[in-house]
Parts: structure tokens; sequence; C-alpha cells
């Protein structure tokens, strides 16, 4: 191919990852963040300490997104973590899984990875312009021609979608590709917000803020959803609950409350005990020591503040032996402690949501290419698309992916 004039539109993950791939490939790349500075949100990810993929094979990372994350096949073939880590390497950034799964830049600061990233596009001469939004996309007998900013028009051969979803928009992601997507007949589909914190009904788990619940088990209690689980780290909030199973949780519940206002949880935080196996956990214990009060007993399962909250709810009191506990008390504590009743009533909108449930039309984009299948020269790469995964660094491995597919321009006829 000989050299095209590309231009991204979006300076993050995807963004800068398309850009470098293009010049690498001789193309004159133009990189537009509306912005002042680049990589604003990849700043933010995984609290500032940038997980940027995890050690999953192609074949699992895929099923984590669901039905549709086959789509990422020829993206991953292209650009795995192994892949990934040997990008960074050869522009100066060091990787490391200290726990086996996630990978993270040694020193685990995403400052590291973005001016490795920026330093790169400025050695392959990537023309970087920020403070410019976009304001149109400029098409011609379905083939693009160039791109219309609030103060200038930049002709183009290829166009690089990289805008981001919705979440966080002081980030700078305000759907802004969305629209342009649409206004080129794209198609886009519902958009929820994605690990995001979510909101109870119950107000006790105000009184449970101090500590961090290890490997919670999360379900809907809808006969329909009973399919859909995650585990993981559970904090509680002043009105509501988060951490990273929460997180991943997210984005099957706020689907459910665009259409309900209401959507009932169950939670286990017994790490994965059943009713059975705590009440012989209970007697063994006992044995052990006939005077142990019930808090004293719950206590070795939970935290202090969120045992005294369970003896409430079954309305027991914390300071009663063991001994002199009923049958029946026995068996809505045992319950309630497999099982614990929450209400998903709200949550911020996109404002804390990382990243955005929906997006453009899988069905409209070549997965071998990620162009258009509307548009000749017309790109996509990340968020923008109808594809998210969980904590964890799966949807920052799949930026890069998608924005090196995306890079390397191919399918294009002229």
């Amino acid at each position: 191919m000989d050299k095209k004039t590309v231009i991204v539109i979006g300076a993050g993950a995807s963004g800068m990852m398309a850009s470098i791939t293009a010049s690498k490939n001789h193309h004159r790349v133009i990189l537009l963040e509306k912005l002042p500075k680049i990589g604003a949100k990849l700043k933010a990810t995984g609290g500032g300490r940038c997980n940027l993929s995890n050690t999953l094979s192609n074949d699992e990372f895929m099923k984590s997104f669901g039905r549709d994350g086959r789509f990422m096949s020829d993206a991953l073939r292209v650009m795995d973590y192994k892949k990934l880590q040997e990008f960074f390497q050869n522009i100066g950034v060091k990787t490391h899984s200290p726990d086996g799964f996630r990978i993270f830049p040694i020193g685990h600061s995403s400052t590291t990875i973005i001016k490795a990233l920026e330093k790169e596009m400025d050695r392959l001469g990537v023309e970087v312009y920020c403070s410019q939004k976009v304001k149109e996309l400029k098409f011609n007998n379905s083939k693009i021609e160039g791109i219309l900013t609030q103060t200038d028009y930049f002709e183009a051969d290829i166009v690089i979608l990289a805008t981001g979803g919705l979440g966080y928009p002081t980030l700078g992601t305000t759907g802004d590709g969305y629209t342009l997507a649409k206004s080129v007949g794209h198609t886009v589909t519902e958009l929820y917000p994605a690990m995001t914190p979510l909101k109870t009904k119950e107000r006790w788990v105000a009184n449970c803020t101090a500590d961090t619940i290890a490997k919670v088990k999360i379900y809907i209690d809808i006969k329909k959803y009973k399919k859909f689980h995650a585990t993981g780290d559970l904090i509680f909030t002043k009105n509501g609950i988060r951490g990273p199973v929460v997180l991943d949780f997210a984005r099957e519940i706020t689907p459910l409350l665009s259409k309900n206002s209401e959507v009932p949880i169950l939670i286990n935080m017994t790490k994965g005990m059943n009713q059975e196996q705590i009440r012989a956990f209970f007697k063994k214990e006992v044995k052990k020591n006939p005077n142990l009060t019930i808090l004293e007993l719950v206590k070795l399962l939970l935290p202090q503040s969120v045992a005294i909250e369970m003896c409430k709810l079954v309305d027991i009191s914390p300071t009663l032996t063991f001994g002199k506990l009923s049958g029946v008390s026995l068996d809505k504590l045992i319950k309630i402690l497999a099982w614990t009743p929450l209400t998903i009533d709200g949550h911020n909108g996109f404002d804390m949501a990382m990243i955005t449930r929906g997006g453009i039309s899988l069905k409209e984009i070549a997965p071998k290419t990620m162009q258009s299948k509307k548009i000749k020269g017309l790109y996509f790469c990340g968020e923008i698309m109808n594809l998210d995964g969980p904590c964890g660094g799966y949807n920052l491995q799949w930026s890069f992916a998608s924005g090196y597919l995306a890079g390397l321009v191919k399918g294009y006829i002229t």
C-alpha cells in the first residue's frame, strides 16, 4: 500500500496504539485529542496502576466477554498479551505479573505507559494535536475524505475512530464517537454504565464501610437471570456496594435497572460456604468453646461490623450465647449468612463508570480489519464498539489489540 494520510480521533490506549502502528507502516498519521493532554483515561486506569492485560489464553479471554467475544479473535491473533508485553518491552517499559494473572508495568504507574507511548509517537513522527474536537466526518460515495474540527478541516484517506465510550466524562469520554458513527449510517446499541459502584435500598450497609470482604459471590435473585454471577472482593459504602466484584457485576445490573426500579441480588460473604457447611462450622467451634456468643461465632466468618448487622437482620442479640439460641433463630441466621439479600436501586450513571456497555454494532464492522462495512476508509478500535469485559486487564488488552489491528489499515480499498 502506498503512503496514506491516517487520522486517528482519540488519544487513549487504542488511539495511541493505532497511531503508532499506522506510522510504523509508513503512513502519515495525525492524532487528534479534544482534551489538552493525551491519555487522560488511561492515566486513571486501575487507580493509576494500569492493569494492562492478563495471562489468559485467547480462548478463555474471549469467553469472558460473552457471546460476542469471538469478534476479537483476529485482533488477539496479532496482539495477544505476550505480544503486548513485547511491544512495551521494545519501547522501554518492562511488565510483570506479580499474581500470575494480571499484567502491570513494573512500578505500577500508568504515567510510565503514557510517557513511553508519547515518546514512541514522537520518534515515529505522529502529528499530535490536542484541544481538537471533531465535529464532522466528511465522506463521498461511501468513502471517507476527511474530518472537520471546531477550527480546521483535515483531509484524510483513512479515519480511525478511537473516542471511547461515555464513562467518566471528565476524562473526555462524552460519546462524541457515537454521534460521528451514527452520522455516517452506523447503528449504536443502547448504552449502559459498566464498572461502576451500585446503590442499595438497604441502609445497614453504611455501618460496614471499614472492611473489605474477600471472595464474595453475587447472584441476581431473578429466575431468568440466575445464571449471572461474579466472585471477588466486596466493599460496603455509605449508600451501597463497590469493589472488584461489584464493578464486574455492574455490567449485568445496569441494563436491568433501566427497565426495573429495583434488582434483587444475593451475596455470599462466607467464601462460598453453604448452609450445611456453616452449620457444621458453628458446631465445631461451639464444641471447642461452648460459651461463645453469637457475635463471637459470626466474627469467625465476617468482620465485626458486618457480623453485628447480620444479627440485627434476623433479630438476634449478638451477646446471646449459642446454647440459648432457638433452632428457628439459628436457621434464620445460617440462611442469611449463606445468602444475604440486597436490593440494587441505583447507580451514579456514567460519572463513575470506567467502561460503557454497548456501542457501535459489531455486525457493521469487519473483525479481520476493524474497518466499517458501510464507509470505506473508516475504522474503529477500543471501547466505542459494542464489546466490554470484566475487571482484570480485559478492556485495556482489547483496546490495545483492536488499536493495533485498526492501525494496520488492512482491507483498505482505494
